[in-house]
């Protein structure tokens, strides 16, 4: 000890700390040496998007600031993924290899031919925790899997099929409309001859609506967002949505973000939850199993809490279906009208076909439903161009490749290390000019919104996926193309025109506001009149 004490007591601090980077930097050259050489090995580096700031701090930062301002459809067009029609590049961000991709080749084998080389990964985990903890959308490997086997069962066809949900809140939905907004309190008046005309912002009525009927679906009674105007669960539950969108933009940076509030509103939404589990929790196993025979009382949690009684576990499955169940449904519901209300043709083919079917006044079946060809094309146009989840990332678990996005010019197999993340756009890639057939009168622009494509146009597989591929294909796909089929249905019924007051808002240029979900940034602002 005492020659310890000699040798530090003539270094100083200056010294020490020169060492210190000195042998961080050789530690660095040697980590970089040794992960080209697995690389080379594997197969080639992408295209590199430049950096002038030391750890890419300027590309984090244009990603922050892209995603703030909504403009990640042009940030990565024109930024991530190079002006050479690779459609893949690579960064290094805080020292870390970050893939970006939109290549139809790319999508099909991380979720589907290469599943098993990527997943979730720790990091993601890490990220989204304190929001949905080991919920479905957040793990791997068997604890996913137990999670899609609890949840599965919820979406049957008999469970889907079931339409009583979605009617039981279209009246006060259209008492909503009637009034412009949500009304105030259940008794509220409302004269229903004030609609036509009336300009209101539709898109905020869609998230209260699928809010009521997943917390009622989910959880077995509704939250009534249509008749109050301030719904604090609503609120604060979008807040975190907001903030985890940006600490997940930020990467390893995302530990210097602020979170105070995050915590006070998703203490709101514990709250909010865990109301309902605690009463689930109450019933004995003979009072659940007895309430699965009646299937308007029987609820998502009920068959949760028959499998498990962890409060934690039933709290994180209920935190991830309620975002899928009420926001991926109302955003495309939102670009529906938003672009219905510039195509009255559309509304009006759309109504010619549902009074040929339903008439106009008699409530939809599921069979109905399913026989409506151009209703179907209405939505796969909006899920083409507005994809509800337009951004994701998958990260490598274990050293391997990616088809295409290698070489000089992009077309050779990409080396992909593991725990590299590989961040995905399907936004970007359904809008590839270059994977459709040429315009012609026939045959409109990949930008425009045009459902009549759909009648002699099919996508190849891959390159439409807004309900993702492979075996995390979105387990309420049908749940929600039902729920949104009926609510078109339901409301072309009663309203023969829809007419846009969106261009003195945007000049006819969406805002595309991609946090979590795709929606509106701007809302939809919209007037209907009655047939």
């Amino acid at each position: 000890m005492g020659l310890v004490e000699a040798v530090l007591e003539q270094v100083s601090l200056k010294t020490f700390f020169a060492v210190l980077i000195a042998v961080y930097s050789v530690w660095h050259v040697i980590c970089r040496i040794d992960e080209h050489r697995r690389i080379t090995r594997l197969g080639k580096y992408g295209l590199q998007l430049k950096s002038y700031a030391p750890l890419g701090l300027d590309n984090l930062f244009k990603t922050v600031r892209a995603t703030i301002n909504h403009e990640n459809l042009e940030f990565w067009r024109n930024t991530l993924l190079l002006p050479v029609n690779s459609w893949t590049s690579e960064a290094r961000v805080l020292n870390m290899r970050i893939i970006f991709t939109a290549d139809p080749a790319n999508l099909k084998a991380i979720l589907a031919t290469q599943f098993g080389d990527y997943g979730k990964g720790k990091p993601f985990h890490a990220e989204w925790k304190d929001f949905l903890g080991d919920s479905i959308f957040t793990t791997d490997g068997h604890q996913w899997h137990a999670s899609r086997q609890l949840i599965r069962p919820q979406f049957t066809r008999d469970r889907v099929s079931d339409l009583h949900c979605f009617e039981s809140h279209m009246q006060t939905f259209f008492r909503a409309i009637a009034n412009g907004g949500p009304l105030d309190g259940e008794n509220q008046k409302v004269d229903m001859d004030g609609v036509n005309g009336r300009v209101m912002d539709i898109s905020s009525l869609f998230f209260r609506y699928t809010l009521d009927v997943a917390t009622e679906f989910l959880l077995g009674s509704d939250v009534k967002s249509l008749t109050n105007p301030v719904q604090e669960f609503a609120e604060a539950f979008n807040e975190v949505q907001r903030i985890q969108n940006i600490i997940a933009r930020t990467s390893k940076a995302r530990h210097f973000y602020p979170k105070f509030a995050f915590w006070r509103n998703l203490k709101v939404v514990h709250q909010f939850i865990n109301f309902y589990i605690e009463r689930a929790l109450r019933m004995s196993p003979e009072e659940l199993a007895l309430k699965s025979k009646d299937d308007h009382s029987y609820t998502f949690l009920h068959a949760l809490a028959g499998f498990t009684r962890d409060r934690t576990a039933l709290r994180d499955q209920i935190m991830s279906i309620l975002i899928a169940g009420r926001d991926t449904t109302a955003c495309t519901l939102s670009w529906a009208l938003y672009e219905m209300g510039r195509h009255p043709e559309v509304v009006h083919r759309l109504r010619a076909e549902l009074l040929n079917t339903v008439g106009p006044t008699r409530t939809p079946t599921y069979e109905d439903l399913k026989n409506m060809p151009y209703m179907k094309a209405i939505l796969n146009e909006t899920l083409r161009l507005y994809p509800a989840v337009p951004f994701n990332v998958r990260l490598a678990l274990k050293d391997t490749t990616l088809p295409r996005g290698g070489g000089p010019d992009g077309t050779e197999p990409l080396a992909v290390l593991k725990d590299t993340p590989i961040a995905y756009s399907t936004l970007v890639m359904q809008r590839r000019a270059d994977l459709y057939p040429p315009v012609s009168d026939k045959f409109a622009h990949p930008d425009v919104f045009s459902p009549e494509r759909w009648e002699h146009w099919h996508p190849k597989p891959h390159e439409y996926i807004p309900f993702n591929a492979g075996p995390r294909i979105c387990i309420g796909q049908q749940f929600a193309l039902t729920e949104m089929s009926y609510v078109l249905c339901r409301m072309f019924q009663r309203y023969e025109k829809v007419v846009s007051y969106m261009h003195d808002v945007d000049g006819g240029i969406p805002m595309l506001k991609a946090d979590i979900v795709l929606s509106p940034g701007q809302g939809v602002r919209v007037a209907f009149w009655e047939a």
